[in-house]
């Protein structure tokens, strides 16, 4: 009986040790597959906000407790523009990521979102190529604008039936500008933007709605 109990406990210990070691094999081989695809997916976020340009300079912040990534375009000496990594913690389905182009002169050139999980047909708009929130800030100067949607009192759109996913949406893009203020040298440290906390999410909704 003792020899049995031996023999299984020994087997099971090894079929545990294989598998364990085939998961971090698996681990290995595929967390640098992963790496690479991010870091290509990074790259093109920047060239899609951005106008042409040869070289970018990284740096990074901290804003909310939340870091923002701050790449400076450059083409030959000359600053093209600044691509912003920022986020927001706000979105009806959680965290929102984005990449937010300026010009120098803090124009705003574009957004790219990077990763969201809104509700689909209606936060998820946020992402598409153009949409109501993009219109709202494209081609502007970002000091120009007040980032709050008109259910706010602000002059800003919403997303039809999804005012916390554009709520989230600019408090994202406000970050970013923040963050390229910092990055201008117009300001030694981010403020903060007001209202970084979520106050409403799902769990919170009456009726899970999106307003």
């Amino acid at each position: 009986m003792k020899s049995t109990l031996f023999n299984m406990v020994t087997v099971l210990f090894t079929v545990t040790l294989i598998a364990s070691a085939g998961v971090g094999a698996v681990n290995m081989i595929t967390a640098d597959a992963i790496a690479e695809a991010n870091a290509a997916a990074t790259t093109q976020a920047v060239a899609n906000v951005l106008p042409s340009f040869e070289n970018t300079e990284v740096s990074e912040q901290t804003i909310d407790d939340m870091p923002i990534v701050v790449y400076t375009a450059s083409a030959g000496d000359k600053v093209v523009g600044y691509a912003v990594e920022s986020m927001t913690k706000n979105g009806f389905g959680g965290s929102i990521r984005m990449m937010v182009g300026f010009a120098p002169d803090g124009q705003i050139l574009n957004v790219n979102v990077l990763q969201q999980a809104e509700t689909p047909g209606l936060g998820t708009k946020m992402a598409d190529e153009d949409n109501a929130l993009l219109r709202s800030i494209k081609d502007k100067k970002a000091w120009e604008i007040e980032f709050k949607v008109k259910k706010d009192g602000g002059e800003l759109d919403a997303l039809t039936a999804a005012t916390i996913s554009s709520r989230a949406y600019y408090d994202a893009v406000e970050r970013a500008y923040q963050a390229y203020r910092v990055a201008c040298g117009y300001d030694e440290n981010a403020d903060g933007v007001s209202g970084a906390t979520a106050t409403e999410g799902p769990k919170t909704q009456e009726g899970g709605q999106n307003e």
